[in-house]
């Protein structure tokens, strides 16, 4: 049932209807201030750490960002969407994965899809704070957490509701589409920032990390089969692309999470746009808007996204209407 067959986000500017302009213009020319953030380190059970960057404004209600692949907290988009938020009256809190963040993790671990339990560890940090309504935003890897973690985990009841943005639902077709034409771009940047925090950790770790596979890489394929899979505790590649898929996770999801996934993303596969899920599911609802890119979906009249505000609107009715957390 909840397919959104008509999304408002239908006529950005011209130029804007071309999903890479529209994607490199959010990911390297917009520009957004840094929030005035307190950044506290979270230590964790396993020795390890992350940190997480926030503003308290209203002590009730707080929204969580979690970011995209080799992102941070202090990414445009997670700015933006922080100072959106903020003028809504909501406290921010915006974390940063193992390695991200500007300081490198002490152990051979990095982070990954699935990583769901550090993720449970922001949430707790937040709900230790007393807030009584938390909700997620999740760009990207970030949204494929979100989704994994409201899968996987049974959610706290002050836990309201979730929004994606630009989720890869389905791993392996989009690690697939990132080798085509012009995308071969944003792989190449990616695998080049990848590359320079595995050889800091094969200097860590030698036992862990052999470094002559590093300069081997050339696509998710290799990162994913020499690293994320074994670091990790998967089989292999294609294991760990189907146990963190959220594709397979979603039916099991029981509160409200709205997924914005436009239908010109660079970064999507065919199996990214999870229709006949969203059809059958009561909470998982699916927006597929013609233009958008990836992670930018610009406004003429804003320096804001229309992603940020579709998820305050989003949370706004799921809490009026009482669709939240049923579980």
């Amino acid at each position: 049932m909840p397919v959104i067959e008509q999304s408002d986000y239908n006529f950005p500017s011209i130029i804007h209807r071309n999903r890479h302009v529209s994607t490199i213009y959010a990911a390297l020319f917009k520009k957004f201030e840094v929030p005035g953030y307190t950044r506290e380190k979270k230590e964790l059970n396993d020795g390890d750490f992350i940190t997480i960057d926030f503003i308290i404004n209203d002590p009730k209600k707080a929204v969580i960002l979690c970011h995209g692949l080799e992102g941070d907290s202090r990414r445009t988009y997670n700015n933006s969407c922080a100072a959106y938020f903020q003028e809504k009256g909501f406290s921010v809190f915006a974390w940063n994965n193992r390695t991200c963040g500007g300081e490198m993790n002490r152990l051979p671990r990095l982070y990954h899809h699935g990583a769901v339990d550090d993720l449970d560890e922001v949430v707790q940090f937040v709900l230790k704070k007393g807030f009584e309504d938390v909700y997620l935003i999740g760009y990207s890897m970030g949204g494929v957490q979100l989704l994994n973690y409201f899968g996987w985990t049974k959610i706290d009841e002050r836990v309201k509701a979730g929004v994606c943005i630009s989720v890869p639902t389905h791993i392996a077709t989009s690690a697939a589409v990132l080798k085509q034409g012009f995308n071969r771009v944003y792989l190449k940047n990616f695998t080049i920032d990848i590359k320079k925090k595995l050889k800091y950790k094969a200097a860590q770790f030698p036992d862990f990390i052999n470094r002559d596979q590093i300069d081997k890489i050339s696509s998710f394929d290799e990162v994913d089969h020499y690293f994320t899979a074994p670091l990790h505790g998967f089989a292999s590649r294609d294991d760990y692309y189907q146990r963190v898929s959220p594709e397979f996770s979603l039916k099991d999801i029981t509160t409200p999470v709205l997924i914005i996934n436009s239908l010109d993303d660079p970064f999507l596969g065919e199996r990214c746009y999870p229709r006949a899920i969203a059809h059958d599911s009561a909470y998982v609802y699916l927006e597929t808007p013609k233009y958008g890119g990836h992670c930018a979906f610009p406004l003429r009249d804003s320096m804001h996204s229309y992603a940020e505000k579709r998820a305050y609107d989003f949370f706004t009715s799921c809490k009026e209407s009482g669709e939240i957390n049923n579980a």
